[in-house]
């Protein structure tokens, strides 16, 4: 009896858990719609910085009231996407997109039981959501998204703290309208270099510090205009960066936004570094190019030469 009357009481609490959960979400979900809408109707006439209309609902900062921006200014109504780097999607640059819309999308990640997790924190049945448990990189990409998408892409997000240069390189962007990557700004707006594209990069296990992965700013905007992409501007936190195809004309969609040099866009003050006991050591400034100043990058102003951070290091 006293087993019984356990287990009614714990599945009593999981269910209570569970719809605990499920009423924060829609709470979060309603508050950011509304505070979206108002900066909608308040800001986006008049934004010369597309960090004025940032607003955090599912995103890891402000990307979602920067993507819906972006969106209504280019008249994208019901936005598909693939986003690469998602976690177990509660917080990604698309999670908002899809509560909204319920689009096509696929998300990508090598988190352990994507799927079911994705399906616990969403309304998986209202949309097209294909979720891919899957470590991307540069031999894998084309072939993943040529056997999964079978849409029209408008949006595309990148961010697996590791390689995600060579993967850009890789990728046929002709289709896409708006592309959102993560950069390194600890490499600061002169730099333009990336990590090596090796397998299975793990930032963790690159430098014990965590502050050795990804690219440079410069790097992300040049290989973005190869892909003919004009930078739009960054979020407020300084650690992804928004482009727009060509095709729409920034004189004709965003001629209020004023694009400033890239040390504006490197300035940064977040503080995730560690020692080599994998604890929290909080440097900043110079200190943290410094900690990683043995580490090889690719300097791609250079031949694409393998080189030390210490010497593209200006002091």
């Amino acid at each position: 009896m006293l087993k019984k009357n356990l287990l009614n009481f714990l599945i009593k609490l999981f269910y209570s858990l569970k719809i605990k959960k499920n009423f924060i979400r829609r709470i979060k979900f309603d508050l950011g719609l509304n505070n979206i809408l108002l900066l909608q109707q308040s800001s986006y006439d008049k934004a010369s910085d597309i960090q004025e209309v940032e607003c955090k609902v599912f995103s890891q900062h402000g990307e979602d009231g920067i993507i819906n921006y972006l969106l209504v200014k280019m008249g994208i109504i019901r936005p598909n996407f693939i986003e690469i780097g998602v976690g177990d999607y509660t917080e990604a640059n698309t999670r908002f997109l899809y509560d909204r819309f319920y689009p096509k999308g696929i998300i990508i990640d090598c988190e352990e039981n994507l799927k079911k997790k994705v399906m616990i924190n969403t309304n998986f049945w209202k949309g097209n959501l294909l979720p891919i448990e899957k470590n991307i990189d540069t031999k894998n990409i084309n072939g993943v998204i040529a056997k999964n998408c079978d849409f029209n892409v408008d949006l595309f997000s990148i961010d697996i703290d590791g390689i995600d240069y060579w993967i850009i390189d890789k990728l046929d962007l002709s289709n896409i309208k708006i592309f959102i990557a993560e950069y390194n700004p600890i490499y600061g707006a002169e730099m333009e270099v990336t990590v090596p594209n090796l397998e299975n990069f793990n930032r963790k296990h690159y430098h014990y510090s965590n502050l050795c992965y990804g690219m440079s700013l410069m790097a992300l905007n040049n290989i973005m205009i190869k892909k003919s992409f004009y930078f739009i501007g960054t979020n407020s936190t300084r650690n992804n960066a928004f482009f727009i195809s060509e095709k729409f004309k920034q004189s004709e969609y965003f001629p209020n936004i004023k694009i400033k040099n890239l040390d504006y866009y490197t300035d940064f003050n977040y503080r995730e570094s560690r020692d080599d006991k994998n604890k929290l050591n909080y440097i900043s400034g110079n200190k943290r190019i410094g900690e990683i100043r043995d580490c090889q990058i690719i300097d791609l102003k250079d031949n694409n030469k393998i080189k030390k951070i210490s010497e593209l290091i200006k002091y």
